[in-house]
């Protein structure tokens, strides 16, 4: 029974710290979208993240659209929580390139994660509200329009039919089997600890 409690504390723990880290990510794709800061749902994201972003913001400033502080922010909680969820299970100390390597995993995942979700909810409004003003939606429609517009320009909509949403579909998932998935083998730690 004190393992089955033992390890539903682990995977609690692992998940509060995947949802901080995804709103995070939000807030690190929200600025390189350029999506609007006053929308409500985006000073929501900030104030959020604010308080562990801040510190690092005074070290790290952002390199153009990359906010290179919350990005370094989302690195060093999925590398705590990596630690930390070992540690409690028993396994000790992680060796360092594999805990780098699982962080980094780890944060390219949270990212790829918003996209797929974000792509859902876009195609989605599309069918139901294509007008819709909604800030939720019309901050979807801004954190997709980055990698949405590049594909667009080379497969133009066939009428009424846009097919970009699909290449970028199969572009995030060969990422994540290919790129997370590599880096998450070479880090040599359970999967569980790299993925959302």
């Amino acid at each position: 029974m004190g393992s089955n409690l033992g390890s539903a504390g682990l995977m609690l723990v692992n998940t509060l710290a995947s949802v901080y880290l995804f709103v995070l990510m939000l807030r690190f794709l929200l600025q390189f979208s350029q999506a609007d800061y006053y929308n409500p749902m985006s000073q929501g994201v900030v104030k959020a993240t604010q308080p562990v972003v801040a510190p690092l913001q005074k070290i790290l400033r952002p390199v153009g659209r990359f906010d290179i502080a919350t990005l370094f922010a989302g690195f060093l909680l999925k590398a705590l929580v990596i630690i930390l969820v070992l540690q409690l299970a028993g396994f000790g100390m992680p060796p360092l390139q594999g805990l780098l390597l699982a962080a980094i995993a780890g944060v390219i995942n949270a990212i790829l994660k918003i996209y797929f979700f974000a792509l859902i909810i876009m195609i989605i409004l599309s069918w139901v509200a294509p007008q819709a003003s909604h800030p939720g939606a019309l901050l979807v429609m801004q954190i997709v329009e980055p990698i949405m517009a590049p594909v667009r320009r080379v497969i133009p909509s066939l009428g009424m039919i846009d097919l970009s949403p699909i290449v970028v579909f199969i572009a995030i998932n060969l990422l994540d089997g290919l790129l997370v998935g590599s880096l998450a083998r070479a880090a040599g730690l359970p999967g569980a600890l790299v993925g959302f």
